[in-house]
């Protein structure tokens, strides 16, 4: 045979932003190596007519880090058709990490990232120490995707300063010197960048801080001087929201401007701050207008959680009579809950915890919404619980109590947190559209009883292109840009997102008029029965990673050809 795929006759968007055009796309040895007409014949020919063919799409902003050491399949990243991912994000991960260190890294991990602590302890096999040992043990697994870990700060500075660091006191010069050549050693080992957090929110389960979140400025230089040494890499922060927004850009452009290498940053509407993202839109245009590449990590829908009685959180969960109910089966967990005694209790109660954030969630209950299947991440104020039970004359939290007991208590319910300014669900499209904005934030591999974000693909290529009202969406062209050209570049993974000659073979083929997006369900399928939410979509017909069919129509074909990725990627020649 002339190729090992042909793919004939679809619509490709090459992930350039423009507009589909009609071509066959020939694959050998991993590699798409004809865009146009193909005259000889695949081993495997795929038919496209009718159907859309993309890049396989990137998602610059993840957690497998411990779900690639126990997994082969990422899902549900790869559900939705990504096929690479970059993890390590927020500052928290598993390397570098000292023995009598690994119950701390879980337990942050458990606190920032929602990842129970009996799933880590059962399912992370623990084979390092140093990064460079932990790309080791990455690298001689196989995946459904590709993975392309960052070193994050947290363990980091722990494994640097140990009980100091998680402590939160300040460095020395000789952990600051430590820091740095750690960070230039991972690097140059194959770590795609550094990460950090300096988010509040940002908690072990107990409500410690995580070690990076109160760190100084000069610490960051620090990891921005590793990345200088290194001569690559990128580095990804989230920022404090609690501070003046503008000024964390500035600090944003002086660590770009130490190490001379890019930036990006989880950026939202903020409701506690409307307007602020545009001031600091403003900041960004004027560093890349002086060669500092700074980018910000946007979401395509209203950022939240999802509670449910099935999952980390709901209402009543952080109730002092909750607590005897939280790990009973689902099925006994309703009975119980359907008794009026208890019943009356937990509406009599306060919630009670000693992480803020968590508690801030289940104290949202004038912000729901049941999801409902098909998932509506768009609903009107009007449609949310507290506006029913006005109109009702009813307690809204009596209302709450039995939403979540409806479906045999499946219900889940949508708590929007961001990107939904002045009550518009569909106002992530402004930062969306901003200059030097790039899509991400799917979490994937973390959150798994909180969020299912890794589904944003396949809400992009149907709310915000095929179903949007005219002029209010994007081109097929662009948003398959934004899914896959645009964040790859962005973070050096320059031989991926793109539909041409030369550019490895990661493709998906699409059946946009039947694309759909399921609701979120939950299973326990992790170490130790751990439970996580998953989210499947129809319409992905084909995905291919590397010039393997890794996926047809939504079912795994059991192949594995994605690797670790050590470090920015160029096109082949």
């Amino acid at each position: 045979m002339d190729y090992d795929i042909v793919i004939r006759g679809g619509s490709v968007a090459d992930g350039s932003g423009a507009e589909p055009f009609a071509a066959d796309v020939g694959i050998s040895a991993g590699r798409i190596v004809v865009v146009g007409h193909v005259a000889g014949s695949g081993a495997e020919e795929i038919d496209a007519r009718g159907k859309l063919v993309t890049p396989g799409f990137v998602d610059v902003h993840t957690h497998y880090d411990g779900q690639a050491t126990w997994e082969h399949t990422l899902a549900p990243s790869s559900n939705h058709g990504v096929t690479t991912v970059v993890m390590g994000n927020c500052g928290v991960g598993f390397a570098p990490c000292r023995p009598d260190h690994h119950e701390m890294v879980i337990k942050l991990m458990e606190g920032v990232e929602d990842i129970p602590d009996v799933v880590m302890s059962t399912g992370v096999p623990w084979g390092w120490e140093s990064f460079p040992e932990y790309l080791d043990v990455l690298g001689s697994r196989s995946y459904d995707i590709d993975i392309a870990p960052q070193l994050p700060h947290s363990p980091l500075r722990v494994y640097v300063m140990g009980e100091r660091g998680a402590n939160l006191e300040p460095p020395t010069e000789a952990d600051l010197a430590k820091m740095r050549q750690l960070t230039a050693e991972a690097v140059r080992a194959g770590a795609l960048g550094v990460t950090t957090s300096r988010n509040l929110s940002h908690r072990f389960r107990t409500g410690e801080l995580a070690p990076s979140v109160s760190t100084e400025e000069q610490e960051l230089m620090a990891l921005a001087d590793g990345l200088r040494d290194a001569g690559g890499g990128v580095f990804q922060m989230i920022p404090n929201t609690d501070l003046d927004q503008v000024e964390e850009v500035k600090l944003m452009r002086r660590l770009v401007q130490r190490s001379g290498r890019p930036l990006s940053f989880s950026l939202f509407q903020m409701p506690h701050k409307p307007g602020v993202w545009r001031d600091v839109l403003a900041e960004m245009q004027v560093a890349n207008d002086a060669g500092q590449q700074i980018r910000g990590q946007v979401y395509p829908r209203p950022t939240g959680m999802l509670l449910g009685l099935d999952l980390s959180l709901n209402p009543f969960s952080l109730n002092p009579s909750y607590k005897a109910l939280a790990d009973l089966p689902l099925a006994e967990k309703v009975a119980r809950l359907r008794d009026p005694e208890l019943r009356a209790r937990l509406l009599a109660e306060e919630p009670s915890d000693p992480h803020p954030f968590f508690l801030s969630v289940v104290r949202q209950t004038d912000n729901l919404y049941p999801l409902g299947d098909p998932p509506n991440y768009s609903p009107s104020l009007q449609d949310s619980i507290a506006a029913r039970a006005k109109r009702a004359g009813q307690d809204p939290r009596e209302l709450i109590y039995d939403t979540l007991l409806m479906r045999d208590g499946s219900e889940i319910l949508y708590c929007p947190l961001g990107n939904c300014e002045g009550g518009k669900f569909d106002s992530a499209g402004a930062l969306m559209k901003a200059n030097n904005t790039i899509l991400g934030l799917g979490d994937g591999g973390a959150h798994y009883g909180m969020i299912c974000d890794a589904s944003f693909p396949t809400y992009m290529l149907t709310q915000w292109t095929r179903d949007a009202a005219p002029g209010q969406g994007f081109s097929i062209g662009a948003a398959v840009r934004a899914l896959s050209s645009a964040p790859a570049q962005a973070v050096g993974l320059c031989d991926r997102g793109m539909i041409r000659a030369g550019y490895k073979a990661d493709v998906n083929v699409i059946d946009l008029a039947r694309l759909h997006l399921h609701a979120p369900s939950t299973k326990r399928d992790l170490p130790a029965g751990g439970r996580r939410l998953s989210q499947k979509a129809d319409g992905y017909d084909a995905t291919i990673v590397a010039g393997a069919v890794t996926y047809r129509n939504g079912s795994a074909t059991g192949a594995l050809p994605g690797r670790l990725v050590r470090g920015a990627q160029q096109v082949a020649a």
